[in-house]
């Protein structure tokens, strides 16, 4: 099947802006969604059917915080055996050809670098890694998941198949009872939490000056699967179109930074990455 001509068109400017090397990727949920993991905001987004944590209710009740660790345990499974799909490869083989610089991602799956990308900077944080919320002490993922099982023994509750983008997924309230959530090692007294900004939550500031920095130094800034709806994301294509720094956007369907945007293609990103890679690499 022909791709329609503005696609075509809009890989080639892509292929053209990229080519002058050093792109900075600004990468979102979209990215992932053909590695099973659904986006928040598409044509079947997370957000059309729940309510995501908010860092207030994490951290203010406890009954709310039991009810995300019950949901997440069974949905952390899907997340952990996720695997990085020909975009986020493609992202790789074009980082490795000097096409693309540095990464930064909006999401918190870590496929980035499983797909082999390397100075990605996670700026929403990264559901492998927990934090404690008394002492501080931050620990793989791995340790906790394997906590969990000993303490709950064959919690599978029926109906959990499909998982939301920030890991867990939907339970029904009379499954919480029966779930054992465990503390932090390290100090043996405070609640844990992923290691990820939760809605309502903000970025860490030396977090987001990297990120400023990182679009001050790139000759394009890239955005890949990302409806920018949110500022966290979106102010960085503010910033370089004020720096007089060309935008691409590939994205399905509309973006708030549309308008900001030098080159937009609106295609699937398994389609439009291998290209360019295959043109690039």
């Amino acid at each position: 099947m022909t791709a329609a001509p503005a696609t075509v068109d809009g890989v080639d400017e892509l292929a053209d802006l990229l080519g002058a090397g050093g792109a900075l990727v600004l990468s979102g949920a979209g990215l992932s969604t053909e590695s099973g993991i659904p986006d928040y905001r598409g044509a079947t987004g997370s957000l059309r059917r729940h309510t995501p944590m908010t860092y207030q209710t994490f951290t203010r009740d406890p009954r709310g915080r039991h009810r995300y660790w019950a949901r997440s345990h069974v949905g952390w499974r899907q997340i952990a055996t996720a695997r990085p799909n020909a975009g986020h490869r493609a992202v790789a083989a074009l980082q490795a050809a000097g096409a693309v610089g540095a990464v930064i991602t909006q999401n918190v799956d870590g496929l980035h670098q499983a797909g082999g990308a390397e100075d990605v900077t996670e700026l929403h944080g990264g559901l492998d890694r927990t934090v404690c919320l008394a002492c501080g002490d931050v620990a793989d993922r791995a340790e906790l998941d394997a906590r969990l099982r000993t303490a709950n023994p064959g919690f599978r509750p029926e109906g959990t198949e499909e998982v939301n983008p920030d890991g867990d997924v939907e339970l029904p309230e009379a499954a919480l009872d029966g779930f054992v959530m465990v503390d932090c090692l390290a100090c043996g007294r405070g609640p844990l939490k992923p290691d990820v900004v939760f809605f309502g939550e903000t970025v860490p500031r030396d977090r987001v000056d990297r990120c400023f920095s990182l679009v001050d130094r790139a000759r394009s800034l890239l955005v890949l699967g990302s409806s920018l709806t949110v500022m966290s994301g979106y102010r960085f294509v503010i910033h370089a179109a004020k720096r007089g720094i060309p935008v691409g956007i590939v994205n399905v369907g509309p973006t708030r930074g549309d308008a900001k945007a030098d080159i937009r293609v609106d295609a699937p990103l398994g389609r439009v990455l291998p290209e360019l890679a295959v043109r690039l690499a």
